[in-house]
């Protein structure tokens, strides 16, 4: 934790006419861009099992709990990378605060579609480029399933969705979390490519303790991690409300 990770990405290659031949003067250098990563996260987890608990147990408790410590740093992270959301711009951004967009199952497809466009409007989608994904809740979920322009998985035959997907809608690969929960009675909802943030983590330790005293385990994990968002038109977001 308070390490720094280096971004570097692609610099612009321009176009131009070409007329029979190529100029030195129209050789150029591209500039790739560099940005810095922090990791300022620092999330870490401890258990203690006696060993007359572990004696009278019908499970493996020490690699049960592991397990289940496992998914909460998952979740952690979860939370960590939706908070993304607002680093999306102004212009890529459909209602406000003031003004949420009230969601259907009869509007939910329109607006998806218009959250999608955003995405195209702003080059992150297209030739080339990442497949879009969108993250909802389950609120959110329920008027998805329930549009009949929602594309179950299971429909999709030999398409590859990636993983964790329920399906598509408005050609984004759709993703649910529990951990995108409503805030002051709003929803968010975000969508974007794999290029808009860049994600870096390390599980730095985990280890087994003996304690003097007592009988028994104590285990315990550390993992770090930091995200940036790179490329904030490379998202886009809903704030909305449930009718």
């Amino acid at each position: 934790s308070g390490d720094t990770v280096k971004i570097r990405s692609y610099g612009n290659v321009a176009v131009f006419t070409y007329d029979g031949s190529i100029t030195d003067e129209q050789y150029v250098t591209p500039t790739p861009t560099e940005q810095e990563l922090l990791i300022e996260q620092a999330t870490a987890w401890a258990i203690k099992v006696p060993n007359i608990k572990k004696a009278q147990a019908d499970i493996n408790v020490l690699s049960g709990h592991t397990e289940e410590a496992s998914i909460s740093l998952d979740e952690a992270v979860d939370t960590f990378l939706l908070a993304k959301q607002a680093d999306v711009p102004a212009g890529n951004t459909i209602g406000t605060v003031t003004a949420p967009i009230v969601l259907t199952k009869d509007n939910i497809y329109e607006n998806m579609v218009k959250l999608s466009t955003k995405l195209k409007k702003a080059n992150a989608i297209g030739k080339g480029r990442k497949k879009p994904f969108v993250v909802i809740n389950p609120d959110i979920e329920a008027l998805v399933r329930l549009s009949p322009e929602f594309i179950h998985a299971t429909s999709l035959g030999d398409n590859v969705l990636r993983e964790d997907s329920i399906g598509k809608i408005a050609g984004l690969d759709v993703m649910v979390s529990t951990n995108f929960e409503a805030v002051s009675g709003k929803y968010y909802i975000m969508a974007g490519t794999n290029d808009a943030i860049s994600f870096a983590e390390q599980l730095v330790k985990t280890e087994s303790l003996k304690v003097s005293g007592f009988f028994g385990d104590l285990v315990r994990g550390l993992m770090v991690y930091g995200a940036k968002t790179v490329q904030p038109n490379a998202l886009a977001k809903i704030i909305a409300t449930v009718a």
